[in-house]
């Protein structure tokens, strides 16, 4: 397993390193800059920032320049917020962001995971119908369209809950928000696990376990769940971090105060240190998820080591 592990991690550094690369020449070669208002800066003040910011240096020095500060866990400051660096804005926003994405991923996989159950053991019912048409508008509808419409009925309408913003410890404010982000992973949860889950029904050791009188709970829980898991636990990696990704979308809509908030506002105003920092933690959140899916997926099953 270690063996495993170490390969895998060897092969996430290259994806690091492209991603870095791509976004960082994204962002100083795409017309504009940070220093760019309605109102022009001084020729000497703009000449002083620039030289500060090493934006005088030609492109692919500061870009090696960066890359080194990145390797020695140094994200620069951010050129708009004055006074702070790019890791202490991260770090302010990530808890708030981890508390709504990982409340958002809980509850979505074991609502997920639990349709899917009802909806193989029903196949073609109206239980089955019923979670499809519940799956399919998690599916088709945006996120952003999503927390409008849950803004406008139970916010605006019926005011059962806060249509926004946030206060330290109120759960109502969590709600809406994290049925947005938690409706499309609850979605596509429940359609993995109901197909995976007829296909292992239908398998021959189930059919031996059921000729042997084992009930359908017990079948369903000792012998069933397990291989029905796998393809599951393939999509928690991917999934989780489209969770905290896309929290960042929800985040604005609600007016709460996650990494989104930073991140909008640096891409609006050319924010290069806190785009590309933002960036970076999102890709190593990403690779570091699906290093730990890797790892369970061969925990489920040991043939994937050997490939």
């Amino acid at each position: 397993m270690l063996g495993y592990a170490f390969r895998r991690v060897l092969s996430a550094l290259p994806i690091a390193l492209i991603a870095v690369t791509v976004a960082f020449f994204i962002l100083r070669l795409a017309p504009g800059g940070p220093f760019d208002g309605e109102r022009a800066l001084p020729p000497d003040v703009l000449a002083n920032l620039r030289a500060h910011y090493n934006l005088d240096q030609p492109i692919w020095m500061q870009y090696f320049i960066y890359v080194k500060g990145v390797v020695t866990g140094d994200l620069g400051p951010s050129m708009v917020v004055e006074d702070f660096t790019v890791s202490q804005l991260i770090a302010i926003g990530l808890p708030f962001t981890l508390m709504l994405g990982l409340t958002a991923f809980v509850s979505a996989t074991a609502i997920g995971m639990l349709a899917g159950v009802v909806a193989a053991v029903n196949q073609n019912k109206w239980p089955d119908y019923a979670l499809v048409l519940v799956v399919m508008l998690g599916v088709v509808i945006p996120n952003f369209l999503m927390g409008g419409l849950l803004q406008l009925v139970f916010g605006v309408y019926l005011k059962w809950l806060p249509a926004g913003g946030w206060v330290n410890g109120s759960l109502p404010h969590l709600v809406l928000p994290v049925t947005v982000l938690a409706w499309p992973h609850a979605a596509r949860i429940s359609r993995l696990m109901r197909g995976s889950m007829i296909e292992v029904l239908g398998t021959n050791f189930i059919r031996t376990a059921k000729s042997k009188g084992i009930g359908e709970r017990l079948m369903l829980t000792r012998h069933a769940l397990k291989p029905a898991l796998i393809p599951v636990v393939s999509y928690l990696g991917p999934g989780l971090s489209y969770l905290l990704t896309g929290s960042l979308v929800v985040e604005n809509i609600f007016g709460l105060p996650g990494i989104g908030k930073y991140f909008v506002t640096a891409a609006l105003n050319r924010d290069y240190g806190l785009v590309l920092g933002t960036t970076i933690f999102y890709v190593a959140l990403i690779l570091v998820l699906n290093l730990l899916v890797d790892l369970v997926y061969a925990w489920l099953d040991p043939r994937v080591r050997f490939h």
